[in-house]
């Protein structure tokens, strides 16, 4: 028999710093640079990545696959990883409900 190999995914805790990551996109808000890759953000800092939460009014154009459809005080959000975001014109913003 032989063995079976399997693929976990490890996504760091806020305040984590990790020394790399998987393709992160970058977006520009408010001067500053944040990476985001699989629904975790970033910020750079001396070569390492250090996981921060995504900041509110962010705007992305797509949301990372695997979010959820959530019903919030009758309105409708999508949810990944704990971020909440709305859906404006033709994006999708960051927001705290």
């Amino acid at each position: 028999m032989g063995s079976a190999q399997i693929a976990l995914k490890f996504y760091p805790k806020k305040g984590a710093v990790v020394t790399k990551s998987h393709k992160p996109n970058v977006i520009v808000y408010k001067k500053a640079n944040y990476y985001c890759s699989d629904g975790v953000w970033y910020n750079r800092t001396r070569g390492k990545y250090l996981v921060v939460g995504a900041p509110n009014g962010l705007s992305i154009r797509r949301l990372p696959p695997g979010y959820k459809v959530v019903k919030i005080n009758g309105r409708k959000y999508y949810k990944y990883r704990g971020v909440v975001y709305k859906k404006h014109r033709r994006n999708y913003v960051v927001v705290t409900v």
